[in-house]
This record gives C-alpha cells, sequence and structure tokens, in this order.
C-alpha cells in the first residue's frame, strides 16, 4: 500500500502589540490572515469636564494591502456611540471577510431627575471583546485586549442634568488569503482609544481594546 505524502501542518503567528516586519517561513504558499483595528475609547459621563474618548489606530498588514481602520470614540451625550472602524483589502490578497466594526450604544441621560446612569457599552467585531456597561457610579468598562472591542462609556452619579458616555465603536475586522506570498510584510498593531474624562458627577470612559494580527501559514 502506498501511503500518501502529508505536507507539514499550517503554523500560526500572533502580533499582539507594536510594528515591525513578519517573516514568511521557508515553504509557505498561502497566509490566511485575520485582524482587527483598535477599538474607540469611551465617552466620558457627568455633566461639566466630560470629554469625548478617543479613536482607535488602524492595524495593517503590508502597508495598505490590508487596513483594519480603528473604531470611532464614544462621546459624552446619549448620541448612538462611535461607529465601527472601516476596512480595505487591496490585490493581490482575497477576501474572505471585510466587516466594518460594530458601533458603540448610546448612554443614558437625566432631564431634571436626579439618578445614577449607565454608560453605553462598547461596539463588538468578529471576535468580540466589546467593554460591558457597568453600574451606575462606575468606570466604563475597557474593551478586551486583541480584539478591537469598543470601550464602554462612562457612566454618572446620582446628579441631575447629568449623560452618561457613550460606547466606542470596535475596529474592522477582515479575513483574507495571500497566495504566493511576499518574503517579508510590515506590519502595525493598532491599539485602543482612551478613554474620556469625567466631567462633575461622572466616571471615566473605559479604554478600547487593542487590535490583533493573525497568520496562519500553509505549506507545500
Amino acid at each position: 500500500m502506498i501511503v500518501p505524502r502529508i505536507g507539514k501542518k499550517p503554523t500560526i503567528q500572533r502580533l499582539t502589540s507594536g510594528s515591525g516586519t513578519y517573516t514568511t517561513p521557508a515553504g509557505v504558499f498561502r497566509l490566511v490572515i485575520r485582524m482587527a483595528g483598535g477599538g474607540g475609547g469611551g465617552g466620558g459621563g457627568g455633566t461639566a469636564g466630560a470629554t469625548n474618548g478617543t479613536v482607535g489606530t488602524a492595524s495593517t498588514f503590508g502597508g495598505t494591502l490590508l487596513v483594519a481602520n480603528g473604531g470611532e470614540p464614544g462621546r459624552i451625550t446619549n448620541d448612538q456611540g462611535g461607529n465601527g472602524g472601516t476596512v480595505t483589502v487591496n490585490a493581490p490578497a482575497v477576501t474572505v471577510v471585510a466587516l466594518t466594526g460594530g458601533k458603540g450604544q448610546g448612554g443614558a441621560t437625566s432631564s431634571g431627575v436626579a439618578l445614577s446612569l449607565n454608560g453605553g457599552p462598547g461596539g463588538h467585531n468578529l471576535f468580540a471583546g466589546g467593554g460591558a456597561q457597568g453600574p451606575g457610579s462606575s468606570p466604563g468598562g475597557a474593551g478586551i485586549p486583541n480584539t478591537g472591542g469598543g470601550a464602554a462609556g462612562g457612566s454618572s452619579m446620582v446628579a441631575t442634568g447629568v449623560d452618561a458616555g457613550s460606547g466606542g465603536g470596535a475596529g474592522g475586522y477582515i479575513e483574507a488569503i495571500i497566495d504566493a506570498p511576499n518574503a517579508t510584510y510590515a506590519y502595525v498593531i493598532g491599539p485602543g482609544g482612551a478613554g474620556g474624562n469625567a466631567g462633575t458627577s461622572g466616571t471615566v470612559g473605559g479604554l478600547g481594546g487593542s487590535g490583533v494580527i493573525i497568520v496562519e501559514e500553509h505549506y507545500n
């Protein structure tokens, strides 16, 4: 009986922070890339002095070959939250999945009644990871690192005329195939956006989840 030759099993490299150069191992004929940009920071809660979060940073692979943009920040009012990051896939990469990140949710608002308000949850992408809505008087939940999840907005304490912060959007998500890959590719892992400052009778927004790039290497 002739036993067919079984090639080397695929290997995986996880790029979780910073920037650098990815080197394709010898014998690899195909790369499958899964990646996300950084999540947007949650908006701060409260009244005077509250600020918006900041935008998440894009994750890139091969310069402009694959770009997963960061999520937009949550804001200081209940405006529906930050939009998710957009994505770009350029040839010769082939798109499997290319999705804009999920939108963050708006925070609660008070009009003349003394209430403790929850901040809006952060947005998700296919890695999930959005920051959870905390109870009133708690800071916004952070997005989970290396998912690109958006952060939750800051809440408010019991007071009148206050707003809870809205959630940040998630980083965009890409899954793509690169056949006959180059020897090297520059990459950047996008950090999550910072949370907004707390205002009077409020709490800070959460930190957006950092991005990630997962490289699956297939051999001849």
